[in-house]
């Protein structure tokens, strides 16, 4: 969950502003949804930094002081702000909605979309992935909607209003990570920000810390490999156990899933315990196609440190790079 969100629905009275990326042109710092939420004295999420983001604060926090609902303001950044990406940012202001943000609090695993009307009356509402509507006032603006932009745009209704369409995206990546030693903690922790969700397994229920990142699924359990057998298509896994009889159950459960092409998986170790590995796995039936995808050692290439926190960094940027291809590539063909 978004730092944004998380303030908001933790704190049903905080009086805030919301500020949204509305839409972009050229080269600029963030993308059109990128949101910062700030209230008097304090600020949660980014809109890019410098100095579009320090006048987006002075403006939210004068809206506050004169009770002003909404506003959309373009910020050229070169002609105006001397920001040298030289782009043009539309940003959308409004009073922060506490039934709105506990609502998509109540939805982190699923997409939705906020409708905020600019203009006119203070109408705003908000709708599923199918755009379906499940909380706020009746918004006839959005019907019909089904060929506009699949991302944060400002859109005119037929009465030229208008209005601020937001995609609200659940973190579609999800993370099995097995392994609750010095080197899954510290992955825990560089993966805490990031835009995903993780499933953290060990048997060793004493190993885990008493407070987790908000992204982050406790499982202790003795029978991993179910586990690892029942994650949806699609999941990216880590497996990093205390043991390399458990490590080997594991490999072995997860490259005989049927959906094993869409998934990911890292194995931690030495290229001498992969060759030990695909010799065992090889005799228990899995092809060398499978074993062939699979990595091992994990991280990106040219970071040789071997300290937790080190293979955490390397390992995240791994990450981040198959689940940024997996987004280009969906995005490509239209899935997206």
């Amino acid at each position: 969950m978004e730092d944004w969100l998380q303030a908001a629905a933790s704190d049903a009275g905080l009086h805030a502003v919301l500020v949204t990326v509305a839409a972009v042109e050229g080269s600029v710092p963030r993308e059109p949804g990128a949101r910062m939420l700030v209230d008097a004295t304090r600020q949660w999420g980014t809109v890019g930094g410098g100095h579009l983001e320090l006048r987006g604060c002075e403006t939210a926090r004068a809206m506050l002081a004169s009770f002003e609902a909404r506003r959309l303001e373009r910020f050229p950044l070169g002609p105006s702000l001397g920001q040298c990406c030289g782009g043009v940012v539309q940003l959308a202001f409004e009073l922060l909605d506490a039934g709105h943000a506990k609502v998509l609090a109540e939805r982190p695993h699923e997409d939705s979309w906020r409708l905020v009307a600019i203009d006119g009356a203070p109408d705003r509402a908000l709708f599923d992935a199918s755009r379906q509507q499940i909380h706020g006032e009746p918004a006839p603006a959005f019907t019909g909607t089904q060929g506009a932009p699949n991302f944060t745009h400002i859109m005119r209704g037929p009465d030229g209003r208008r209005w601020l369409v937001d995609k609200v995206e659940a973190p579609h990546e999800h993370l099995m990570l097995f392994g609750a030693g010095h080197v899954g903690a510290a992955i825990v922790r560089a993966l805490a920000d990031l835009p995903c969700r993780v499933t953290w397994v060990d048997e060793r229920e004493d190993l885990f810390p008493a407070q987790v990142p908000a992204n982050v699924t406790i499982e202790a359990t003795d029978t991993p490999e179910a586990l690892a057998e029942q994650a949806p298509p699609g999941a990216s896994f880590l497996v990093m156990t205390h043991s390399h009889a458990l490590d080997q159950r594991l490999a072995d459960a997860i490259l005989k899933r049927p959906s094993f092409d869409q998934d990911w998986f890292g194995l931690i170790g030495s290229q001498t315990k992969r060759k030990q590995f695909e010799h065992r796995l090889r005799d228990r039936g899995i092809t060398q196609a499978r074993l062939d995808a699979m990595v091992c050692p994990i991280g990106v290439p040219g970071i040789e440190g071997k300290q937790p926190a080190v293979i955490a960094v390397a390992v995240a940027a791994q990450l981040l790079m198959v689940w940024e291809t997996r987004t280009a590539t969906k995005a490509s063909t239209g899935i997206l």
